[in-house]
């Protein structure tokens, strides 16, 4: 009899579904039968029953949080039973030890979690039985009964476990040192909290503070465009003034003149250059593109994206979520067309029916055997749902891996992109410019919006003569760089830090030297949330005060450097492969933690914080309760704290005082000190570069007692105008 042990309760279940089998206490017995002559249990983790054991069970005295207990490198890592899990663990070894048992299958998910997930209770089991790995990208009777058949053998898959574990061996050594080692030196510079730092999530925030800090010191400044309207021999367009490639015009003088001499002046058509551009279908998914393009269509954090992902495979309906390829093998490609055929029979996948291209399995954009490593790209399985029983986020993840898969079975769309050279009166010259779909291909699937539509152009000639109609001139102002969406976190974590625009997405290299893995990259972003260092308000990313000091204090320190953390991700990956020394990195890793705390403690006295982060810094949540009072409420007999994102009265619980001051007031972070300020004396200090409609001011707020509202009080003119209350 052999036993099976899935990851989680829902996977061990799809599993014997295919089997004649009787359910047990939190295991199945599946019934003799051609696959297992003898029949077979399968029983299953919850996710990570084990975990590495703290610092204290290596020695004692590390348990104390202090600098003269640093570094802590064990010499050998041991693991130990999850206290919540520890009933499920004990079924698994009472299973184990049947003697009625005599090969192990390790069905955890065919990735290095799951590898190391099962090989680990296997571990704390000691057991000794033969063990063969079931290894399959999708969870469709067809792909467990093959799997089933074609079992790998231990040693096919040990070197994935060797890297996984040396993983989670290196981020506790990185964790559990450098989080102790920030935490007591900021402790000294009166930051009263916990820092925790970790060898993806720190260079990944430190991602996340550069732009904060980019666009802190960001100074805008205004710049004018001269546009005008032409009447060609009945033709009507517009066109930007244009000198040496620079539509913008420094002063509003100058702008204005160079609109008086165009005004009502002859104009030509002196250029007209019209170019074709061939777009070829995007390649399907991978987990972190997929991630990216549900951020960027309908708002989904990453992690939602990929639970969905993951209720959809264990129900049979999509491969492996986890997957990093954006390939599939011949073999995947040549079921492609009965896949299709099945999802014509969905009423909004009909329309697409026939396809253009009929099978793909010879196109290498797609196909490339190559290139599929442990996963091939995520694509809907031949067991095609009833979608309109699937939930509405279910629904549009779905829609977007069919989509994709259609998408490729149609041939390039093709554009042709126009340029016209206007020339005003000889000497003005105008740039206008236009764009005219020729063939739609693809984007009949898709429907991608391309960051700069471009209007439509009449037919102009070279030589054509009319007027200006019409010119006026545009005052704007340069704008800082743009906050990072979750999506565009995931795709600059799978970058190493280099910013790629959209359209170079596909580009992305598929070795391995990002943040993290496609597993971990989201579970990365939302432990950054749990532990206050970012916001994610309307789906742009914040970096919070106690990420600015943290990031500020690491500094030019290896830890916060994603090319050097892609690199060791690089590292991870040569041990998967058997051509690196998990020995080696483990060494390494010890060596640069010795370094990081003798480097920290011997540069935090030079450590210097802004005034601002230093008032807008909030602990943690256990700290919360604990918060200085900032001044007395302008409604009750509260005391106004400050709780996080805004400024609020202690008595919201007790009398429902809604007294709140918005910690962000047009672009401007406002301290506590002017906080403190305005609550005694009912007017703050003066605070520059409040933004409103592209335009920079500076003011003063003030309490107006005559409406309860706070205002801007302007020094020149000292109008008023109300303050929009968060």
């Amino acid at each position: 009899m052999k036993l099976i042990i899935a990851e989680k309760p829902d996977q061990g279940k799809t599993l014997a579904s295919i089997f004649t089998r009787k359910a047990q206490n939190n295991f199945i017995e599946i019934l003799p039968n051609e696959i297992f002559p003898k029949g077979a249990y399968v029983t299953w983790a919850i996710g990570h029953v084990c975990q590495l054991v703290p610092p204290e069970k290596y020695n004692p005295q590390w348990k104390k949080w202090t600098l003269n207990n640093l570094p802590m490198l064990p010499e050998q890592f041991e693991y130990e039973v999850t206290k919540d899990k520890s009933k499920q663990f004990a079924i698994i070894k009472k299973l184990i030890s049947d003697p009625n048992v005599t090969e192990i299958i390790h069905a955890g998910d065919a990735g290095r979690e799951g590898e190391l997930i099962i090989r680990n209770v296997l571990r704390l089991t000691k057991c000794k039985k033969p063990m063969k790995r079931l290894w399959i990208s999708s969870l469709t009777p067809n792909a467990i009964r093959e799997g089933f058949l074609h079992l790998l053998n231990d040693d096919d898959t040990r070197n994935l476990y060797f890297e996984a574990y040396t993983r989670a061996c290196a981020d506790w050594i990185v964790g559990m040192n450098a989080s102790r080692l920030y935490s007591l030196l900021l402790q000294n510079q009166g930051f009263s909290d916990v820092f925790s730092v970790g060898r993806v999530q720190t260079p990944t925030l430190a991602l996340i503070v550069k732009r904060e800090r980019e666009i802190e010191s960001f100074k805008s400044e205004p710049f004018w465009e001269v546009q005008a309207q032409f009447l060609i021999q009945g033709k009507k367009y517009s066109g930007k003034w244009n000198k040496d490639g620079e539509t913008r015009v420094q002063t509003k003088e100058m702008a204005e003149k160079i609109a008086e001499f165009c005004r009502n002046k002859p104009a030509v058509v002196s250029e007209v250059l019209a170019e074709k551009k061939e777009f070829l279908p995007p390649f399907l998914y991978n987990l972190s593109a997929l991630q990216a393009e549900a951020n960027k269509r309908y708002k989904f954090p990453p992690k939602t994206t990929l639970d969905v992902l993951q209720k959809l495979y264990q129900k049979g309906y999509v491969s492996y979520p986890r997957s990093d390829s954006r390939f599939v093998t011949k073999g995947e490609a040549e079921a492609f067309p009965e896949i299709l055929r099945k999802l014509s029979n969905i009423p909004d996948y009909a329309t697409f029916v026939p396809l253009t291209i009929t099978s793909i399995a010879e196109n290498k954009r797609y196909v490339n055997d190559k290139k599929v490593t442990d996963h091939y790209a995520i694509i809907p399985t031949e067991q095609v749902p009833k979608v309109e029983k699937l939930s509405a986020d279910e629904r549009k993840l779905y829609d977007l891996v069919v989509t994709s898969l259609i998408a490729a079975h149609y041939n390039k769309a093709v554009a042709e992109y126009t340029t016209v050279t206007t020339l005003v009166d000889g000497r003005a010259t105008f740039i206008s410019k236009g764009k005219v779909q020729i063939e739609e291909g693809w984007r009949k699937v898709l429907h991608t919006k391309e960051k700069d539509e471009e209007p439509a152009l009449p037919a102009l000639i070279e030589g054509e003569e009319g007027k200006t109609s019409l010119v006026d001139v545009k005052e704007s102002q340069t704008q800082p760089p743009k906050r990072y969406t979750e999506g565009q976190l995931i795709t600059l974590m799978k970058t190493a830090g280099k910013h790629l625009e959209d359209k170079e997405l596909e580009k992305v290299l598929s070795k391995t030297e990002g943040l993290g893995t496609e597993a971990t990259r989201a579970g990365i972003i939302t432990m950054l949330k749990d532990r206050l260092y970012i916001n994610v308000n309307k789906n742009l990313v914040y970096a919070t005060s106690k990420a600015k000091i943290l990031i500020e204090a690491i500094g030019e320190q290896i830890l916060a450097s994603p090319e050097m953390t892609g690199k060791w991700e690089q590292k991870l990956k040569e041990i998967s492969e058997g051509t690196a020394s998990p020995k080696h990195f483990m060494e390494q890793t010890n060596k640069m933690v010795v370094h990081l705390i003798s480097s920290s403690v011997s540069h935090s006295t030079e450590w210097s914080f802004s005034e601002t982060d230093r008032e807008t810094f909030a602990p943690g949540k256990k700290q919360r309760k604990s918060f200085a009072k900032l001044g007395p409420c302008k409604k009750c007999d509260g005391e106004i704290v400050d709780k996080g994102t805004f400024y609020g009265c202690t008595n919201y619980k007790k009398n429902n005082c809604n007294f709140t001051i918005s910690k962000n007031i047009l672009g401007k972070q406002i301290s506590q000190k002017n906080i403190k300020k305005l609550l005694t004396e009912d007017v703050s200090d003066l605070i520059e570069g409040f933004k409103n409609k592209d335009k920079q001011f500076s003011a003063k707020l003030v309490w107006n007692k005559n409406d309860g509202k706070i205002t801007f009080l302007f020094e020149e003119k000292k109008t008023q105008s109300k303050v929009k209350k968060e």
